[in-house]
């Protein structure tokens, strides 16, 4: 069932009582992942492995989203700066507990490419957070084979 989360804004990112924060370089030029994350939303599905539908709503300002086992979410867009950062929101989800979830993408350049930082910020039930803690390594380990893949797809 769906359900409505809390309207939050990008200061959740740094403010939510759970916070995943994930990070590692990449080869690809910031500019290059941005567009990957921001204009190619359709491309997720070819390097986040989770993620079985993506596509833009809204001329951009909107997302749907749908993750292998069924989850799925619609998002709004809170900030798309050019080869720095990509943050959304979810606003409709059919995932039990969740409250409010924003996703931020913060781009660095580095000495080999980009430093590309993940932070997913949630709030839920007291279950919910006890269960997302727990995920911590499984959701590092997919940020890793993400950023992996989209790094080989931007080479090619």
């Amino acid at each position: 069932m769906a359900r409505r989360l809390r309207p939050v804004g990008l200061d959740f990112v740094e403010t939510a009582p759970v916070r995943l924060v994930f990070a590692r370089e990449i080869e690809a030029a910031p500019e290059a992942v941005f567009r990957a994350l921001a204009e190619d939303v359709p491309g997720w599905t070819e390097w986040f492995a989770a993620v079985t539908l993506a596509r833009p709503l809204d001329d951009g300002a909107r997302r749907e989203v749908r993750l292998k086992g069924g989850t799925r979410f619609e998002e709004t867009v809170l900030a798309a700066k050019e080869a720095e950062l990509y943050a959304y929101r979810v606003d409709v989800t059919n995932a039990p507990g969740m409250r409010a979830l924003a996703e931020e993408w913060r781009l660095t350049p580095a000495s080999t490419g980009t430093r590309v930082r993940w932070t997913f910020a949630a709030d839920g039930t007291a279950p919910f957070r006890l269960v997302l803690k727990a995920a911590r390594a499984g959701l590092g380990r997919s940020f890793r084979d993400a950023t992996a893949a989209l790094d080989r797809r931007l080479a090619s």
